[in-house]
């Protein structure tokens, strides 16, 4: 959330609502729906650390508002984060230790676990591709999201066969 709030405060000024509403915008229904308490809270903290600064803007007919600007130690964190890779495949995955441990304490049975996380994938899955169909196929960013997070569903249905195939 902190690096998306300081991406979107280096292209304007915003306050919280304004930034909520670009997050939604961009995304659509693909990226869940940031809660305006949060993007405050979040606010709150980069104005803490010194990557923004607000601004209080009197307004006629309505309480005053916070406008937010970035930085020059947020632009600076901008970039640093704009430029470092991201994280890859996890290494300590909880599934997979549950798919070792859990059926050596006899709390379950190894094949259950991988049917119960295939029926979960599946099911994510189809949410994905109705998701898609709502989607407005302008939004080539949450079409590209949505794509993405069902490419990484479908290489874990992938691997589940390789752990089913693999694992006594």
């Amino acid at each position: 959330m902190r690096q998306s709030l300081l991406a979107l405060l280096a292209k304007e000024p915003a306050h919280g609502y304004e930034l909520k509403q670009a997050l939604e915008a961009i995304f659509g229904g693909a990226y869940p729906s940031p809660n305006i308490g949060q993007i405050y809270v979040t606010l709150g903290r980069l104005e803490k650390d010194g990557y923004v600064r607000a601004v209080d803007v009197e307004q006629s007919n309505r309480p005053n508002k916070k406008v937010y600007y970035i930085t020059a130690a947020g632009r600076e964190a901008l970039e640093t984060w704009a430029d470092e890779p991201t994280e890859g495949p996890r290494i300590r995955d909880e599934f997979f230790m549950k798919l070792v441990l859990a059926p050596m304490t006899g709390l379950s049975d190894r094949m259950a676990l991988v049917n119960r996380q295939r029926r979960h994938y599946l099911s994510m899955m189809r949410d994905l591709d109705e998701l898609a169909q709502r989607t407005d196929p302008d939004n080539r960013v949450a079409l590209l999201l949505i794509e993405g997070a069902m490419l990484h569903l479908q290489a874990d249905l992938d691997w589940l066969e390789r752990c089913q195939e693999e694992l006594p």
